[in-house]
């Protein structure tokens, strides 16, 4: 009898032989991995709202921009660098990823299928064509003069598309490691930064009217912010004119991270996993860009109102700016400077091949 008693109670479902059930242990582990990302939830919360604090403080600064630098500096900084490497990374690694997405499916919200149709066709042709040569050449250069891992990937579609957000969107649709993402975003960052100060230095010198100035900026700029603070600068009828071309290049993201999930299939020639169910390989539509496409349709009904529509952009906004501070603080600057001068000649490059473009694109289209 002890021995079947003995038997029985083995039988039983390890929870249930330890007092409690399967369901306790979820619920247990669950609150387990709860703690230990609100660290750096919490973290990411404080370095979005000191990045808003500094657009406030300094206008000039877009928020994401801030965001990024303040990120990086909390990674260095030797009064917080050991929490942030530390007890709060899982939590900046889930804002820099999950938090990142949430914020790319909003990001269809600013775009409308009327938006396309009033810039007209023959500029959104120039739009397709900036955007390819920029990525195809940016990674091109990029794999030439041997930056490390995905690096040559990601910074083509920052440049290409739009800045940190593309970065966001290749990175999680091909697993591409944290610190690769994290440099790209830091690298194009720099870049766009410096672009609101240069750009508008060229507008009467390169004899471009304020609509052609606007398209021009919103051709080359990466991210939605710089080109607004940077078209700015022409008055209303430029900027305008850099919003409409900028979101036309947003549009793209989709079909880039398309493009790119095919050309990583197919160069694994295969199943990645090893039962041969390809499980392991990258989806050939993510579930984010979905979103983000589905965005762009509800945007294009004209059913919501423009409450709603401020509303989202504004949450877009904090999510992305939280996401940059958690991606910031993953950059390691004495690794960056292992490529530092392979690094700044690609983004030297690239920048001057999306400039160069896109002024060519815009006087041919205007």
């Amino acid at each position: 009898m002890a021995l079947t008693g003995t038997t029985a109670h083995a039988s039983e479902p390890a929870g249930v032989a330890n007092g409690g059930t399967g369901a306790d242990r979820t619920g247990a582990t669950s609150r387990s991995d709860g703690r230990r990302i609100l660290p750096g939830l919490v973290a990411a919360a404080v370095g979005a709202s000191a990045a808003w604090a500094v657009h406030w403080l300094l206008p000039a600064v877009p928020v994401l921009t801030a965001a990024v630098v303040l990120g990086i500096a909390a990674a260095h900084l030797p009064a917080v660098r050991d929490r942030v490497r530390g007890a709060a990374r899982p939590g900046l690694s889930v804002a820099g990823k999950r938090l990142m997405r949430v914020g790319i499916v909003l990001l269809g919200l600013k775009l409308s299928l009327q938006d396309v149709r009033e810039l007209g066709w023959p500029s959104v042709v120039m739009v397709i064509a900036v955007v390819t040569a920029t990525f195809v050449g940016t990674w091109w250069l990029g794999r030439k003069i041997g930056l490390p891992g995905d690096q040559p990937l990601l910074i083509a579609a920052g440049y290409a598309i739009c800045g940190a957000s593309a970065i966001g969107a290749v990175s999680a649709a091909t697993r591409s490691d944290e610190e690769d993402a994290a440099a790209s975003v830091a690298l194009v960052t720099l870049c766009g930064t410096l672009a609101i100060a240069v750009l508008p230095l060229l507008h009467q010198p390169l004899g471009l009217d304020d609509a052609q100035f606007g398209r021009w900026v919103g051709a080359s700029v990466h991210d939605v912010g710089q080109v607004v603070a940077t078209a700015q600068t022409a008055g209303p009828a430029a900027l305008g004119d850099a919003v409409l071309v900028k979101l036309m290049r947003v549009a793209l993201l989709a079909p880039l991270v398309a493009v790119v999930v095919v050309g990583l299939r197919r160069r694994a020639g295969g199943p990645e996993s090893a039962d041969g169910s390809g499980a392991g390989r990258p989806s050939l539509v993510p579930l984010f860009v979905v979103g983000f496409l589905v965005m762009i349709a509800v945007r294009s009904t004209g059913w919501l109102p423009e409450g709603v529509l401020d509303g989202a952009a504004l949450t877009q906004e904090i999510l992305l700016s939280a996401a940059l501070f958690g991606l910031g603080s993953a950059v390691h600057l004495p690794t960056m400077a292992r490529t530092g001068g392979r690094a700044a000649a690609l983004g030297l490059s690239a920048w001057a091949v999306v400039a160069g473009v896109s002024y060519a694109g815009v006087l041919l289209t205007t």
